[in-house]
């Protein structure tokens, strides 16, 4: 038997337990052309939320994953491969090979790495900075949510392509200090403590160049706040307003964008997945050598994904959280 996590209503605002169920299926048996994975790490990620707003209810969540091949019919698919595949929310997925990639094993880089710093947070963090941002050797980069899977990454990143100062807020001393002590991050802002833009102002008094926005809401306005002239904001994510029952105000300084000519991008990463192999030259080296460490909160059974999920979504995690199946 297999196990399937299915999302089965809507969510009003925050999503809770009961808007998920588990359930036991046979376990399905390749044809011609698939193979059986077994997954053995499900990421959770902020995206997913906003997904249970739009996807489908009665099947599992679509989600990154990694599993090992148990069983193949499929040419090129050998068993006890280990793959990345989309296929998440189950404990076996069908697959074909045009959708799975078969994995490499390199020395000194974890597997949990191509859910993480290798994987759609490494890709989405690489792409900000590097076509997005566009950061400088010098610069003083910004960033929030700087504790969880993209922010840490960003900064552990933004380090490597010569920021000269990084600053990352998070909610909690603990985690303010993580970033500083582990991290490598020169400042960190705990947003719980006081008025944001006057503890970036401090953290930063000549200013910043770079705002990597995962937040949206008080950050982007206090990073307005805190730009030079002609800086850059490059937006991967707004967690603050992913549970907003009315749209959110625009930020009180947003026509300072004019005044101050900064430029201001969104992007998705799902855009970016040609520079797969640029982002690993930039970080397998880094990670093998410990310029670059991974960051993850891991949670065992696949019978806490929801929690894990849910944890997740209030910040329960520092770094990547990932469920080992």
């Amino acid at each position: 038997m297999s196990v399937v996590v299915h999302q089965v209503a809507r969510p009003h605002g925050a999503p809770s337990p009961e808007q998920f169920a588990y359930l036991e299926i046979p376990t399905p048996v390749p044809a011609a052309g698939q193979a059986l994975v077994e997954n053995v790490y499900l990421s959770v990620d902020p995206y997913m939320r906003e997904a249970m707003d739009s996807d489908g209810l009665g099947v599992p969540m679509e989600g990154r994953s990694i599993g090992r091949v148990v069983a193949s019919a499929a040419p090129g698919l050998d068993v006890g491969d280990l793959v990345f595949h989309r296929q998440g929310w189950r404990s076996h997925a069908l697959v074909t090979p045009a959708e799975v990639r078969v994995l490499p094993a390199v020395p000194g880089v974890p597997l949990t790495a191509y859910l993480g710093v290798l994987g759609g947070t490494g890709l989405s963090a690489y792409v900000g900075l590097t076509r997005i941002a566009r950061v400088q050797p010098g610069e003083t980069v910004f960033v929030s949510a700087a504790a969880g899977a993209v922010g840490g990454t960003v900064g552990q990143f933004a380090r490597q392509l010569g920021a000269d100062r990084v600053i990352g807020s998070t909610g909690s001393p603990a985690k303010a200090k993580h970033l500083v002590t582990n991290l490598g991050f020169d400042a960190a802002i705990d947003y719980s403590a006081g008025e944001l833009s006057a503890q970036l102002a401090a953290a930063a008094p000549d200013g910043i160049d770079v705002y990597f926005d995962n937040v949206g809401g008080d950050h982007l306005a206090a990073a307005i706040d805190a730009l030079r002239d002609h800086g850059r904001i490059a937006w991967c994510g707004a967690v603050a307003q992913y549970n907003a029952l009315t749209p959110p105000a625009a930020p009180r300084n947003l026509f300072d964008i004019v005044g101050k000519q900064l430029r201001l991008e969104g992007f998705l990463v799902r855009d970016y997945r040609h520079l797969q192999g640029e982002l690993e030259e930039f970080a397998v080296p880094r990670l093998r050598d410990g310029r670059i460490m991974t960051d993850e909160t891991v949670v065992d059974g696949i019978t806490n994904l929801v929690d894990a999920f849910l944890s997740m979504l209030h910040g329960g995690n520092t770094g990547k959280m990932i469920v080992r199946v």
